[in-house]
């Protein structure tokens, strides 16, 4: 019994020999991609990357066309809408759809310009828990980790702006002038003249898109790490 008893002993010293072993590899891999930055220090700069890439997201979108001459962020009519577009445009009224289509669009230009104090407190908020795996990451963790976290919450936010923005435009005019139009037709399912959260969705697509290119220049281009912070805390990558 005796002897079994030590056979057991010396097994759980081996077996907690090889995983403090483990443990110390890891630390040492862990000490090696933190490259002298603290936590603190990497969850700053990931808020730094995220400011910039929302800064760098508005300066780029908020301007004539940067959604209506887009083959990547221009706002079509919603899903829903396609077989009222194709009625209208099948008789005659084209013009119609393209004025609400060009309104939407003005109206997604308009909204990103009141984004940035949205996204701003959204990215105040954040506890990056796992800030250094973060920093570490692929090309847009950083920026995917913020979308999954914040992304209802940001729209939630942003719904009021959207509305302002399709009513300055015309959007929502223009939109309901179409629905209207076409729930005239005889025999067609009628149409909900609804248009924001289609918008608001349409938009943040964009928003985190221009988010995720600017952290990507942050982590490949030495140039766009504009503060010591950034520096240091991405340029041991």
């Amino acid at each position: 019994m005796k002897q079994i008893l030590l056979l057991l002993l010396a097994v759980n010293i081996a077996a907690f020999s090889q995983a403090q072993s483990i443990l110390d590899k890891a630390k040492q891999k862990l000490s090696k991609n933190k490259s002298g930055v603290s936590e603190e220090e990497a969850g700053m700069g990931v808020k730094e990357a995220l400011n910039n890439g929302i800064s760098s997201a508005v300066s780029f979108l908020n301007k004539p066309d940067a959604f209506l001459k887009s083959e990547l962020y221009k706002v079509l009519l919603p899903p829903d809408a396609k077989k009222m577009e194709k009625t209208l445009r099948d008789i005659g009224m084209g013009k119609m759809c393209d004025d609400a289509i060009e309104a939407i669009n003005r109206g997604a230009e308009d909204a990103v310009g009141f984004a940035t104090p949205i996204f701003v407190d959204a990215i105040k908020e954040m506890t990056v828990t796992d800030a250094l795996k973060l920093v570490t990451g692929g090309n847009n963790s950083i920026t995917n980790f913020f979308r999954e976290k914040t992304s209802a919450k940001l729209k939630a936010a942003f719904m009021p702006v959207i509305d302002k923005s399709l009513e300055k435009t015309n959007a929502t005019k223009y939109y309901g002038d179409a629905v209207n139009r076409y729930n005239k037709v005889p025999l067609v399912k009628k149409m909900n003249p609804d248009l924001s959260d289609h918008v608001a969705e349409k938009t943040l697509f964009a928003l985190f898109d221009r988010i995720g290119v600017e952290e990507a220049n942050i982590r490949s281009n030495p140039a766009a790490r504009t503060t010591d912070l950034l520096k240091k805390v991405f340029g041991g990558k």
